[in-house]
């Protein structure tokens, strides 16, 4: 029973881990697209020219 119990507790962390890594990839892809937003007001105002 102990053997059964743990082999359902890791089918369960791994099936957890894997739709993370989604999750972890499409947050990395969010976070991208605020930075180029954020860059590109930037540059619209002139912010990053340097003087």
């Amino acid at each position: 029973m102990k053997r059964l119990m743990a082999m359902m507790l890791l089918a369960m962390f791994s099936v957890g881990m894997l739709s993370a890594c989604n999750t972890t990839k499409g947050f990395g892809q969010d976070v991208e697209k605020v930075g180029d937003k954020i860059e590109d007001a930037a540059d619209d105002t002139g912010g990053t020219d340097p003087k």
